[in-house]
């Protein structure tokens, strides 16, 4: 299965996933934490495939519950190793930008950075278990902050062999507002303290 992901295979692991029957939503929760601990790939394929495997509803609850968990790790994991084994899990330079960023805006920060294409949902997950947010604070922020990218991309997966280009389109669409919004925050930041 992580072949098929690293490959971009996503109507594969969603009919794997959808193969494994009842225990296909545990076997999709287990993938997200995994690649929110191990793995580089985004998180957004796992939910297209669960759009593809389960529909768009429950796609989206099944995708909403593995980043609450996988975000919940990676959390738990700073909060208990501490700084320095984190700077091994990501770099440095991330880790002390996330840092400023929380200091700043808080659990707002942890929000925001949900809704933001290209931000490290990991590695925002783990330098907010280095500050002082509450756990609480941390899970209400991130679950509310991924709702509309996973109900985005878990209807995109459900809906990708019915309307293939018109799949391609909005998900060109949302990256590029994402990533404009990305650059137009960093412009406007850079004037302020």
């Amino acid at each position: 299965m992580v072949r098929m992901m690293a490959a971009g295979r996503v109507d594969a692991l969603g009919e794997r996933l959808a193969s494994y029957g009842l225990w296909g939503p545990l076997v999709s929760l287990g993938i997200m934490v995994l690649q929110g601990i191990l793995a580089p790939i985004p998180a957004f394929v796992v939910t297209f495939a669960n759009g593809l495997a389960f529909g768009a509803f429950a796609g989206w609850l099944i995708s909403l519950a593995g980043h609450a968990l996988a975000s919940s790790v990676c959390f738990a994991v700073a909060r208990r190793l501490g700084r320095r084994r984190v700077e091994s899990l990501v770099t440095k330079r991330g880790l002390g930008a996330a840092d400023r960023w929380l200091e700043r805006w808080g659990p707002q920060a942890v929000f925001l950075s949900r809704l933001v294409p290209g931000i490290s949902f990991d590695g925002i997950s783990y330098a907010a278990g280095l500050t002082s947010i509450s756990f609480k604070r941390f899970l209400v922020a991130t679950t509310l902050g991924v709702i509309p990218e996973t109900l985005l991309f878990a209807y995109l997966g459900h809906s990708a062999h019915e309307h293939a280009p018109l799949v391609i389109g909005i998900s060109f669409a949302v990256c590029s507002a994402g990533l404009v919004a990305a650059v137009l925050l960093g412009r406007s930041r850079k004037g302020k303290p």
